[in-house]
């Protein structure tokens, strides 16, 4: 039996009510690690799901052939929540990538997945 967990996922503009756009975002001031999810805003397809100190990774997404050549017409939304316990954060990755499939593989690490309720990352539709 899996472990649940429920998690906050940062979201952008006024009163938080849109997903942040990962091309223009301010991460000026994020320091936090956790997990997070870059998705086609067209097509709700979830291009990756990664983990790590998020400003410096969605940076380097920034600048990725593999990721931005998903822009297609619509623009790259993404979304991160703060997990700071390594194994717990590794769990999260893992889950979401089998959940969702992201169109650029990654390889998971070798770690049990943990249960988070899909509702709580929903995509924007």
């Amino acid at each position: 039996m899996m472990t649940e967990r429920q998690v906050e996922w940062v979201k952008c503009g006024e009163d938080d009510a849109f997903f942040c756009t990962l091309e223009t975002v301010n991460l000026a001031d994020v320091r936090t690690r956790g997990v997070y999810v870059i998705w086609q805003s067209l097509s709700s397809v979830v291009i990756y799901v990664g983990e790590g100190w998020i400003a410096d990774r969605l940076n380097a997404h920034r600048n990725d052939p593999a990721i931005l050549g998903h822009r297609g017409n619509g623009t790259l939304l993404v979304t991160w929540a703060s997990v700071s316990d390594d194994q717990t954060r590794l769990g999260i990755e893992r889950y979401l990538g089998e959940l969702w499939r992201p169109t650029v593989p990654k390889q998971f690490h070798n770690v049990a997945p943990i249960n988070v309720a899909p509702i709580k990352v929903n995509l924007p539709q």
